[in-house]
């Protein structure tokens, strides 16, 4: 990549003009005195230079935050709800912009990158059409009945710190930032290396849907460094990563006795049971283990398959992964792109080829592809994986899936819960009410029956997050804004301070309070 050359897919509407207009969202004083580059996967080439922040940059962002907050806090959820929703309908009409951009900087099939703008533009617009309700006050029973009452309030936080990853830019950037910032925070977020220009283009779509500067801040550059800066500062923090930073992260915050949220890394499971059909769970299988170049981390690893329907299932699979079009490049025509970089390619192959070492069988794919591009590797699929292989519960986090044989449902549901992880797992079955008692049975934040990986965290009402190494807290739903907030309960008495009246002995007070619990609990009240 040497010699100065730049990646020849930079989007044509991407002029010098627009970069800097992107550039300037940096929350670094003069633009930064440093920059950090990306390298494009479609060709191994230099994307577009961005200012590097420093620590300082990152506490002075925190502190313009904060200020921003207490103004941003007082509007009405209203008037704060309108700005999401111009963002949103911005985000549909300019779409093609971040398509382009996902693309170019990720190197993900384009049906892939929008997703990301359907998954952002759907949590949008039901944070803003329905977050006011999951932070509504909550009359609850006072200490006292009729002389005292109570209310539970939800709290901003005050600044939350978001660092979100590469292999979905836009969707974990944004749809992690929309609700806390209706609920009243302002945030600072952390871009990707790899993407931080999608993070940029966003904050500058949300400055046109009218979001105060300093509102939300995006700070870039060296992760470590500015990640540590951040969580230092911040009075919450909302990581998507791997596991090992993961804990680095809640290790650090714990420290400051701050709050956090992680969706972490994932083995997931899929199971294919002997009343499954077959057709739609191969077709499934592959569009979860394939889908982002397997790079998501819910996207299914391990396929746990019935021994009465193994091999027609391994033969249906077989062809729906040969059907898997490979391919780069700007624009749809492929269904499968890239990997994002190096050392994810790196990383995948070192998984197949320690499988294969000690004796797993290749059926499909298994190498990289360099005459389609420099990170193409093919959809693979590989039997007899034993535990003594790293791919066997190391997550891959490419697109590679290896099948398992059991003799039986039970067999399938301890299969799936192997490991430690247990963030999606997915069933195919003909007997609905079959897998849903199974879906009990496993050890996972979200179960998908019949479809591969996306049913669960597409349904933003209901709450997607992990179990066990897979992370702590959740996105979506009523607690994926209300955990930007903090509870508060106000308590009044109409008649002063509760207790014994004064000049009356303790003594009848309590005989008083334990009648009235006695009368209570005959009663059934609670």
């Amino acid at each position: 990549m040497g010699n100065g050359t730049v990646s020849a897919h930079r989007p044509a509407w991407l002029t010098g003009a627009r970069l800097a207009s992107l550039r300037r969202w940096v929350a670094a004083p003069d633009g930064g005195s440093s920059t950090t580059t990306a390298i494009a996967p479609f060709d191994a080439l230099p994307t577009a230079a961005v200012p590097a922040c420093t620590a300082g940059d990152v506490a002075a962002a925190v502190t313009r935050a904060r200020t921003a907050q207490e103004h941003w806090a007082e509007l009405s959820y209203g008037a704060r709800a309108a700005v999401v929703l111009r963002f949103h309908d911005l985000l549909v009409e300019r779409q093609d912009e971040v398509l382009d951009l996902i693309q170019w900087e990720m190197g993900k099939a384009r049906f892939h990158a929008w997703q990301e703008v359907l998954l952002l533009g759907t949590v949008a617009r039901h944070y803003a059409r329905h977050g006011q309700a999951y932070l509504k006050d909550r009359v609850v029973r006072p200490a006292v009945p009729v002389v005292t009452r109570a209310r539970e309030l939800r709290i901003p936080k005050g600044v939350v710190g978001i660092v979100s990853p590469w292999n979905y830019p836009l969707y974990l950037g944004a749809g992690d930032l929309i609700p806390a910032l209706l609920a009243g925070n302002t945030a600072v977020s952390k871009a990707d290396e790899q993407t931080p220009l999608t993070l940029l283009w966003a904050r500058a779509l949300l400055a046109e849907a009218g979001l105060p500067e300093n509102v939300w801040q995006v700070v870039s550059g060296d992760g470590p460094a500015i990640g540590t800066a951040l969580v230092d500062a911040v009075d919450y923090v909302c990581f998507t990563g791997s596991t090992a930073t993961g804990r680095i992260v809640a290790e650090r915050a714990a420290r400051r006795l701050i709050g956090t949220s992680l969706e972490l890394g994932g083995k997931n499971p899929l199971i294919v049971r002997a009343d499954a059909d077959l057709d739609l769970a191969a077709r499934g299988t592959a569009e979860a283990a394939f889908a982002n170049s397997g790079q998501m981390c819910i996207h299914i690893e391990r396929v746990i398959v019935h021994t009465d329907v193994y091999d027609a299932f391994t033969g249906a699979l077989l062809a729906a992964t040969s059907g898997q079009r490979l391919g780069q490049g700007i624009g749809f025509g492929y269904d499968v792109g890239p990997l994002a970089g190096q050392a994810q390619l790196d990383r995948v192959s070192a998984h197949v080829r320690d499988a294969v070492a000690k004796g797993a069988t290749v059926l499909a794919g298994g190498r990289a592809r360099p005459d389609i591009g420099p990170y193409a590797y093919q959809p693979t699929v590989l039997a007899g994986v034993t535990d003594d292989m790293d791919v066997c519960l190391g997550e891959t986090f490419g697109p590679v899936v290896a099948l398992h044989r059991v003799a039986d449902d039970a067999a399938a549901v301890a299969a799936a819960n192997r490991g430690r992880h247990g963030l999606s797992a997915s069933i195919f079955s003909g007997d609905i009410a079959g897998a849903e008692a199974m879906a009990r049975r496993i050890r996972s934040g979200a179960v998908n029956i019949n479809d591969g990986a996306g049913l669960a965290i597409g349904t933003v009402e209901a709450p997607m997050g992990g179990r066990g190494d897979s992370g702590l807290g959740r996105r979506h739903g009523a607690e994926g804004i209300r955990k930007y907030t903090d509870a508060q309960t106000v308590a009044v008495s109409r008649l002063g301070p509760v207790g014994p009246p004064p000049g009356r002995p303790a003594e009848s007070f309590v005989a008083l309070g334990n009648r009235q619990l006695k009368l209570l609990r005959r009663l059934g009240i609670r």
